[in-house]
């Protein structure tokens, strides 16, 4: 919570950096304007949000002429004029066509593509490109019919989020804590004759008791289904012996968690021991490569090839051995993959915050071991900011064997 005795996070400076940022990063490229549908670029650019039930439906957007302060086009408006003050002035309905659900001859889509070159126009920007992040084609059709020149603005707004800002990295500190708690409740819970989807349902509930906008989603893994990586929960049974292994993402004020941990049922075997011991490995060096000066693919390089944990390409094996920025979404830049991170290496930066992730399945079988860790780059190296205990695999689920197993 924010508190008159403390300072945490402080929200108006949080808006006006965020901001300041993205207007620092339009001026230095070539585009008149940012035209955001991104529901993270809009939570950006303005400090506002709405409901993730409209995440989808292209019916919210905001503009950012080039020299100026943006402004927003929301479903809510009447509300965001009361609620959000530093752009109540700047804030006007919006409709479109709710991504052609709306019958084309409506016109709505017309409606908005008018709207906007109306705004640039009203700004002197519309002869130079306008930036957009994501759009339907029909819009997209319709802007340029009006003579406006729709170029990529995705890569722009993501070089202003990149580096995150002192209360950025508060909250995603905050968002972490939270899913300290969630594998707490997930490992009170493993035991036999649980399902996947009992541990997605103990998350869930702990997220939002601790105040989560959205839980994203829960991977729950467990034995062999777990070999390979099905990147999804079920409603399968757990037994004894088995490894489980769980992702959670789920955001706090917007700002995301990607988080992996591996507990077994039970007693591990020795193979199961040994492929933890040997993802946890992967991770420790790749975490200590990350410092201001590397690049991503001094990362990459403390990953195995493919063939060490059952893959034959780096395609099949994307997203197995792995590191991505992480802020308002759980992808940001720069992303890290041997696939091609030491054919493209990009510089690794003070203030960047990563997710970490490594994967190797327990020879004998029996499941496969998935952790991961998230990182702020500091002045001299890294911090370590998930605080669920990863050091060594946990057993859990049977009588006396709630202890950290070596």
């Amino acid at each position: 919570m924010g508190v008159d005795f403390e300072e945490r996070v402080n929200f108006e400076r949080l808006r006006k950096e965020r901001l300041a940022k993205a207007k620092a990063a339009l001026e230095t490229s070539k585009l008149g304007s940012l035209v955001c549908y991104d529901f993270d670029n809009i939570r950006y650019i303005t400090g506002t949000t709405i409901g993730e039930w409209a995440r989808n439906k292209m019916n919210r957007y905001c503009i950012l002429p080039r020299g100026q302060d943006p402004l927003l086009f929301d479903p809510g408006a009447p509300a965001k004029k009361i609620a959000c003050p530093w752009i109540a002035d700047r804030t006007f309905p919006a409709v479109g066509s709710m991504r052609g659900a709306i019958p084309t001859e409506v016109g709505s889509v017309e409606k908005v593509a008018q709207d906007v070159h109306k705004w640039l126009k009203e700004y002197g920007v519309e002869k130079k490109p306008v930036g957009m992040d994501i759009a339907d084609i029909p819009l997209v059709r319709a802007l340029e019919k009006l003579g406006l020149e729709i170029t990529d603005g995705q890569q722009t707004i993501l070089e202003a989020r990149m580096i995150k800002t002192k209360d950025e990295i508060e909250l995603l500190k905050t968002s972490a804590a939270m899913v300290d708690g969630a594998f707490e409740e997930v490992v009170r819970t493993i035991r036999p004759g649980m399902r996947e989807n009992d541990l997605v349902a103990a998350a869930n509930y702990l997220l939002y008791k601790l105040g989560s906008d959205d839980v994203e989603c829960v991977n729950s893994v467990a034995g062999k289904r777990g070999i390979p990586h099905p990147h999804t929960f079920s409603d399968r049974i757990i037994r004894p012996g088995e490894f489980v292994y769980l992702d959670i993402m789920h955001s706090y004020m917007g700002y995301r968690t990607c988080y992996y941990r591996t507990f077994a049922c039970g007693k591990p075997t020795k193979a199961q021991v040994e492929a933890y011991e040997t993802a946890w490995g992967w991770l420790k060096d790749s975490i200590a490569a990350v410092k201001p000066g590397a690049t991503t693919a001094d990362v990459a390089k403390a990953w195995p090839e493919p063939g060490a944990y059952g893959m034959k390409t780096e395609q099949e094996a994307f997203l197995l051995q792995f590191g991505h920025g992480v802020g308002l979404s759980i992808w940001e830049k720069p992303v890290i993959s041997k696939l091609f991170s030491l054919q493209y290496p990009y510089p690794i930066q003070e203030g960047m915050v990563f997710a970490m992730e490594t994967y190797c399945p327990s020879a004998d079988g029996k499941g496969s071991a998935r952790i991961e860790e998230e990182v702020v780059v500091t002045k001299n190296g890294c911090e370590r900011i998930f605080g669920y205990p990863i050091e060594e695999l946990i057993s859990c689920g049977l009588p006396g064997t709630m202890a950290y197993v070596r």
